[in-house]
């Protein structure tokens, strides 16, 4: 990517009553103005920034014929006040599919050329308009499915984890500079901070490093869904229980053993929180080789899950299947309809066995399996104050971050000489600044952060 083009895209989908295109780069203006007519005849590179310009469009046929193409409004942005720091135009036109592809055409026949993925954020950061964490919360911004990942993605791009990286970075630098100053005067009758003050300081920033590591397993399970395996005997309603959770008819329901031969994966998502269902084959001793792959399909979903709803009905066992420990786990009794009567359902979780009774079929006791669900995802209430680590980038340099601070820590307390104790503290900077860009300067990685971003965007 060149900073000297002039790039577009379109920035909405096609097929709406409205749509956009986006232009930036030096020359924006200038192209604009040549298939733009404004109705009061002014030119848009005699406009002044954040402005609406009303008019058409017109561009010429191979021919040198003129085109009308449509009417559309026009809004000026001049750097370094827009989105990507640089001169910028964005035209508000219909959304047919042929007018903004059109219109497209014609801004690259007068100069532009076509965005690549993620290019207009690319160019936002490397303007200094956004750190590399706040461009990734677009992204992010754009995929959030839920209430609690778009939080999440609000917060990153307020710049929330970024204040909690700059602080550190703070602290980390002070640090630094004590133990340079430690070794400067180390001759001297001079004592800027003794160790345990200097371990006090780095136990806080350890501290606050490890609670930014840690969530990220909450942060994934938010962004990506909370998985959850469905586990049980053949027949005893694992499908019908999908499907009344789904309110749909998504997995086949039948009173044949081994319906169900494959992992039926599917989401959902219950007061704001995203839960990725998996409905297994049937747990049970077979030789019918395709049951018996599906079987070992439905233990790997298992392994792979935050929590295990194991299904049983009353007169048969649970299955006998190991869970590790780390798993939450919600026993369900279903087909209670059978062998309750109406009058006396149990919606209710028993005292004393720990099982939720429900009728997956009538979809009684649904909603106390759905609240036990949203129990044990044991997600956080999000606010301002809480940054939360959803990127696996992030989690990476983290933890390299959480190494060279332990270090740090080990090496105060074995009297480590202080020269040795810095060069960890400027690996711990380091890290730290790759989650926001400070380090990063290839356009190997850049590209690589911003490939899977929208045209346009």
């Amino acid at each position: 990517m060149t900073q000297t083009s002039t790039i577009t895209a379109l920035a909405t989908a096609p097929g709406g009553a409205i749509g956009i295109i986006r232009v930036s780069g030096p020359d924006a203006i200038g192209i604009c103005d040549k298939i733009f007519h404004s109705v009061s005849e002014k030119k848009l590179t005699q406009a002044m920034g954040h402005t609406l310009h009303y008019g058409k469009i017109i561009a010429q046929k191979q021919d040198q014929r003129e085109e009308l193409i449509d009417e559309v409004l026009v809004s000026v942005f001049r750097a370094p006040r827009s989105y990507t720091g640089e001169d910028a135009v964005e035209i508000s036109c219909h959304g047919s599919r042929y007018v903004m592809q059109r219109i497209v055409q014609a801004l690259i026949d007068a100069g532009a050329t076509q965005a690549a993925p993620g290019e207009f954020t690319q160019r936002a950061f490397v303007n200094g308009k956004m750190d590399l964490s706040q461009a990734e919360a677009v992204a992010d911004l754009i995929a959030a499915n839920s209430a609690a990942t778009h939080q999440m993605a609000i917060n990153q791009l307020r710049g929330g984890f970024s204040k909690e990286l700059s602080t550190l970075r703070d602290n980390l630098l002070k640090l630094t500079t004590l133990l340079e100053l430690e070794l400067d005067f180390s001759e001297e009758d001079v004592e800027f901070a003794n160790r345990e003050e200097l371990y006090t300081l780095a136990k806080t920033i350890e501290s606050r490093i490890s609670y930014l590591t840690d969530s990220f397993q909450t942060g994934n399970a938010i962004k990506n869904g909370v998985p959850v395996a469905i586990i049980g005997a053949p027949n005893v309603g694992k499908s019908t229980l999908l499907n009344a959770l789904l309110h749909e008819e998504k997995a086949i329901v039948s009173d044949i053993q081994g319906t169900t031969r494959d992992v039926i994966e599917d989401i959902i998502q219950i007061q704001g929180i995203t839960f990725r269902f998996a409905d297994t084959a049937g747990i049970r001793k077979t030789k019918d080789t395709i049951e018996q792959m599906g079987i070992e399909r439905s233990l790997k979903a298992l392994d792979h899950a935050n929590i295990v709803l194991l299904i049983s009905e009353t007169g048969i066992e649970f299955p006998n299947v190991r869970i590790p420990e780390d798993k939450h786990v919600i026993r369900v009794i279903n087909k209670s309809d059978l062998t309750h009567p109406a009058s006396s359902f149990v919606y209710n979780k028993v005292s004393n066995g720990g099982y939720i009774h429900i009728s997956a079929l009538t979809g009684a006791g649904i909603p106390l399996l759905e609240q036990e669900l949203v129990k044990a995802a044991a997600i956080p209430e999000i606010n301002d104050n809480d940054p939360i680590v959803t990127n696996l980038r992030h989690y990476e340099a983290l933890k390299k971050a959480q190494d060279s601070i332990e270090r740090v820590l080990q090496s105060l307390q074995d009297q480590i000489s202080g020269d040795l104790i810095a060069q960890d503290l400027r690996l711990c900077l380091f890290h730290l600044a790759e989650i926001t860009g400070g380090e990063i300067t290839t356009d190997e990685v850049l590209g690589n952060i911003f490939k899977n971003f929208c045209i346009g965007k």
